[in-house]
């Protein structure tokens, strides 16, 4: 499944945490806006790195429902606490752009929940993502799930981000045998 262009709409993923799964459609004044949660889910990414010009936590409504990444979400009782946001690139691998767990649910399993699903729905022979280097929580959870660092990319004075891709042979066979 290659998405044609952007889903602005928010699935969320079966897992542990999900007790209400439903699709909900992004909303300029809906409790399930990305956007307007989006400063609580960079912040924390912003301390452990040292550095607020994280562009997703400027980011404005309208910036994210123009962007071509795909999105699924997943709530509790009360709010959106994760999402994960992927594109694919023009050599088919699936680039990860974002991956968010609100603070109150964090070590909680959210993030790898999104991850199963994304990677149940989106298999694919090259998967790549980036992330703060000193954001060691994140740099681990993608360690875990196989990927491997490839390399660093400076984005400000003594803040780097890390290069993560991770290469699956099972995808490569079911991508090629269906």
């Amino acid at each position: 499944m290659t998405p044609a262009g952007p889903v602005n709409h928010l699935a969320s993923a079966t897992a542990t945490y999900s007790p209400a799964a439903r699709r909900r459609p992004l909303s300029p004044t809906g409790r399930c806006t990305p956007a307007r949660s989006c400063y609580e889910f960079y912040a924390v990414e912003a301390r452990l790195i040292g550095f607020d010009g994280i562009p997703p936590l400027h980011e404005s409504l309208e910036q994210l429902r123009a962007c071509d990444e795909s999105f699924l979400g997943v709530r509790d009782e009360l709010r959106l606490v994760g999402a994960v946001a992927w594109t694919r690139l023009s050599n088919g691998a699936l680039d990860i752009c974002r991956l968010v767990v609100h603070p109150v649910a964090h070590r909680r399993g959210v993030a790898t929940a999104l991850l199963d699903a994304l990677d149940s729905i989106e298999p694919a022979e090259l998967t790549v993502v980036s992330t703060g280097t000193a954001n060691l929580p994140a740099v681990a959870l993608y360690r875990q799930r196989g990927f491997i660092p490839v390399g660093e990319r400076q984005i400000a004075p003594g803040v780097t981000v890390t290069l993560l891709e991770r290469k699956n042979a099972s995808a490569s066979q079911s991508i090629h045998n269906s």
